[in-house]
């Protein structure tokens, strides 16, 4: 290898990063203006403190300081969470591509009374770094290290897939993680 292969390994070594270099958490404590008229979080103040998290999460994955959201896949809300419940979220990214950054999130209530505890959100968002001109660029790519991280990372690709998908930016017939779903019989 010459001096200069060399230094291009290094550097593609270098910017692969683990899901644990972007892991970050926030917690909230669900007060009377996030409530809706049943005293129960609104989604909509869920959906704000994910998207903001995420955003802190491709901020760190991708060393830029302009991200912008892409997607978002999926927000599922597992259960309510009440009036004076503890929120803690945590994000991390589950795959890179070329210039975007699928981000997966768990929401987990708790009930500071009981200190009953449990996970009442998940979501899939998408995430694409910019430079200064508003044009995608490149971001590191993602190294899974546990079980669940490379599930995640698996099934990115379809999921990937499926937003292109749906988006009209894909065929189904290009889709190749898809193909079972959209063959006929």
């Amino acid at each position: 290898m010459t001096d200069g292969e060399t230094g291009n390994l290094e550097q593609m070594i270098k910017n692969k990063k683990t899901p644990s270099d972007s892991l970050a958490t926030m917690t909230q404590l669900v007060l009377p203006g996030d409530t809706n008229h049943y005293m129960n979080l609104m989604g909509g103040r869920m959906m704000h403190w994910i998207d903001v998290l995420s955003a802190i999460v491709a901020h760190r994955h991708s060393n830029s300081d302009i991200v912008v959201t892409a997607s978002v896949d999926n927000i599922s809300f597992h259960r309510p969470i009440h009036l004076g419940d503890v929120v803690t979220l945590a994000a991390k990214v589950t795959r890179a591509f070329r210039t975007s950054m699928e981000i997966y999130i768990v929401a987990e209530a708790e009930d500071i009374k009981s200190g009953a505890k449990s996970i009442s959100n998940t979501a899939f968002f998408t995430f694409v770094a910019l430079d200064r001109d508003g044009k995608p660029i490149s971001v590191p790519e993602i190294e899974p290290q546990t079980e669940e991280e490379k599930e995640l990372y698996a099934g990115a690709l379809r999921r990937r897939q499926m937003r292109l998908v749906l988006s009209g930016k894909m065929s189904p017939r290009e889709a190749d993680g898809l193909k079972e779903i959209f063959s006929k019989p």
